[in-house]
């Protein structure tokens, strides 16, 4: 079913695998008054947790622009160390890596062994992508500011986005110095207001956030050095975002690009 809806929306299925013993894993998403979410998940295991190395579709991941992760299968072996694999092959072949932890901490064995693993890989992406929330968990402050934000910093990082919410989302991007290719110092950053939508459910807005943000740079990653045209990407991955909480679900509620650019024209 859910390889069908993939194929319904376009997306390639070359790089599907199939377990023939375990099952695809189930979250169940109730939701608060405001919106908000909190899960529930069924597996252990499933089909996920299962994949292995040399199950990796290797020429798939290379032929990529953009390898995008998160952390979910840096739980468990054997999908850590396929994960940890396909993210090298991914580099080694000049893909961009973009990596957006969504945690959820009911399926880590705890809170410490949760920050360990997301942190782990944390050198290797070009583009990171953290909640607020997130944030607050990985740094252990509970500020939300730009001081805060660069304790997650690195130096290859080539742009790091803190999404807010209904407030929108900070961005910091890196400069090269000149004469020392190795050594980068954040350069420009700021921040990008939220469309205000009818929230019903924000399932799935981080995801659109990501997807429509990668979608715009991955034929020209110029952009992450050009500041008005990276506001102009985030300005249209809010919009995604914002519509995608309108609407319960996460794929059904996903917004065209048709969509999201009248809702960022009726902004202006």
């Amino acid at each position: 079913m859910l390889a069908g809806i993939l194929k319904e929306n376009g997306v390639i299925a070359t790089g599907i695998s199939f377990d023939t013993g375990a099952r695809t894993a189930l979250a169940f998403v109730t939701l608060r008054a405001d919106g908000e979410r909190e899960f529930m998940f069924y597996r252990n295991p499933s089909a996920d947790m299962l994949l292995r190395p040399e199950e990796l579709n290797l020429e798939l991941i290379r032929s990529a622009k953009v390898f995008h992760y998160g952390s979910i299968s840096l739980i468990v072996e054997p999908c850590r160390s396929a994960h940890l694999q396909a993210m090298k092959v991914a580099k080694d072949a000049g893909a961009l890596l973009s990596y957006d932890p969504n945690l959820r901490l009911p399926l880590w064995p705890s809170e410490e062994e949760a920050r360990e693993q997301i942190m782990s890989i944390w050198d290797e992406a070009d583009v990171v992508k953290v909640s607020d929330n997130e944030l607050e968990f990985l740094t252990g402050s509970d500020k939300i500011d730009d001081e805060t934000a660069m304790l997650l910093w690195r130096p290859n990082f080539k742009l790091l986005l803190v999404t807010l919410g209904e407030k929108g989302c900070n961005y910091y991007t890196k400069e090269t110095i000149t004469g020392n290719m190795n050594s980068f110092t954040p350069n420009f950053h700021g921040s990008v207001e939220a469309f205000h939508v009818d929230t019903v459910d924000t399932t799935g807005a981080g995801d659109s956030f990501v997807g429509a943000l990668l979608c715009r740079i991955v034929d020209d990653q110029s952009v992450l050095e050009d500041e008005p045209r990276l506001r102009e990407i985030l300005r249209f991955a809010n919009a995604c975002g914002a519509i995608t909480t309108t609407k319960k679900g996460a794929i059904p509620a996903l917004p065209t690009s048709a969509d999201a650019l009248e809702l960022v024209n009726e902004g202006k």
